[in-house]
């Protein structure tokens, strides 16, 4: 789960983290009240869940409170573009106002997961304020990482050497050590994903801020937080996304226009494999689960037809906790239920295969029941092209 920045820098504000002063507005005349409470000089950042804002004409700097206005009232309602939001844009409907700042130096600090290596990364770079895979590419040299033992967590001489790597005076370097340990508390206590501060700037006077922040929340460790379950803004969310996850289903919109209703993850990764080798494109990522009731499948074609791309159904299910014939009578009765009338393509393995696929069979419904993936993905395009729906 994301979070507003303005979210993130009350978190890290808790933990003893250097941030600047502000308050978030949602009208034009808020954003004028707040610059004349801090000072006159500010800085209105868009609140969206997307980076690149800058760029895009989502951060801007008041000179005055009546600048502040003005500035308030272009962001605000404005639909904000940027590398990260697709064309599309998003919505802003807050804007963060801050004090200004005077930048001497941007550096780069964040915490997150190292699969390959299977345990947490702080990573720091002298080279802050732009994207960190801009520096890789460019200047890989300027990224140092300590890779943090799950036991003893961040070490103090590990934070040492990130934060000589980034040149700072020794005064500098103190703040910046314990800046890098209640980052790194703050990305376990609160099970992130990623802890990022970007940039962590040098201020004129010598001092570390966290101008810009970000929190990536695990979804899986949210239900030991609900104060962090509160900060969610749906509205920063993809719709149909918001609505699986109303009934448990982990769900994902892409932009094909085969919908896909899988149990498990690598099924699911492996099924969209399949349907674009074939020659089409998966609308979702759809996994209902080992357990999935009917009430799930039937909310989970629910949500399929909600997206009008959507032109076939490929269900892949491994009859292991879920027997094939139980899942066979539930896609059943969803179908029903739901009234499809899309092809519906099922390719079903495990325990009571065949007793699923012939109730599939004598159901009397739209069902092309496949042998394997290969036959699956074959029936599915087939269908797609009858309805003149194939890739061109």
């Amino acid at each position: 789960m994301k979070i507003h920045e303005y979210q993130a820098k009350t978190v890290l504000a808790a933990y003893g983290i250097p941030v600047p002063r502000g308050e978030v507005a949602s009208t034009a005349h808020d954003v004028r009240a707040i610059a004349e409470r801090l000072g006159g000089r500010v800085v209105v950042k868009a609140q969206i869940h997307a980076g690149g804002r800058g760029k895009g004409g989502g951060v801007k700097l008041a000179g005055s409170p009546a600048e502040a206005e003005r500035v308030g009232a272009q962001i605000l309602g404005m639909t904000l573009v940027t590398p990260q939001t697709g064309p599309e844009g998003r919505l802003v409907r807050k804007v963060l106002v801050e004090e200004a700042q005077d930048v001497a130096r941007e550096l780069y600090v964040s915490v997150t997961v190292d699969r390959q290596r299977e345990r947490a990364v702080m990573i720091a770079s002298e080279a802050g304020g732009v994207d960190i895979e801009e520096v890789a590419a460019q200047n890989p040299e300027k990224i140092r990482q300590e890779w943090i033992d799950p036991l003893l967590g961040l070490r103090p001489f590990q934070a040492r050497r990130l934060a000589y790597a980034l040149h700072l005076t020794q005064e500098q370097q103190s703040q910046a050590v314990r800046l890098m340990q209640e980052l790194y508390r703050t990305f376990l206590e609160n099970d992130c994903a990623l802890a990022e501060v970007n940039p962590l700037i040098v201020t004129r006077q010598g001092q570390l801020l966290a101008l810009d922040a970000k929190l990536e929340l695990d979804d899986n460790g949210l239900f030991r937080h609900p104060e962090l379950q509160k900060l969610r803004d749906p509205d920063e969310e993809n719709p149909f996304e918001v609505e699986a996850s109303k009934y448990h289903l982990n769900y994902i919109k892409l932009d094909g226009n085969v919908g896909c209703i899988v149990n498990g993850a690598g099924l699911a990764m492996a099924t969209m494999d399949i349907i674009k080798l074939a020659g089409a494109e998966p609308a979702n990522f759809l996994d209902v689960g080992g357990g999935a009731s009917a009430e799930m499948v039937e909310n989970a074609f629910r949500i399929l037809l909600m997206d009008p791309k959507v032109s076939a159904v490929f269900i892949n299910i491994f009859g292991g906790i879920l027997r094939c014939d139980v899942f066979a009578q539930g896609v059943v009765h969803a179908v029903t239920q739901v009234d499809v009338q899309l092809p519906i393509v099922v390719r079903m393995e495990g325990t009571n295969v065949e007793t699923g696929r012939e109730l599939l069979r004598q159901s009397g419904l739209n069902f092309m029941v496949a042998s394997d993936m290969q036959d699956a993905a074959e029936k599915l395009v087939a269908a797609l092209h009858s309805s003149g729906e194939g890739r061109t």
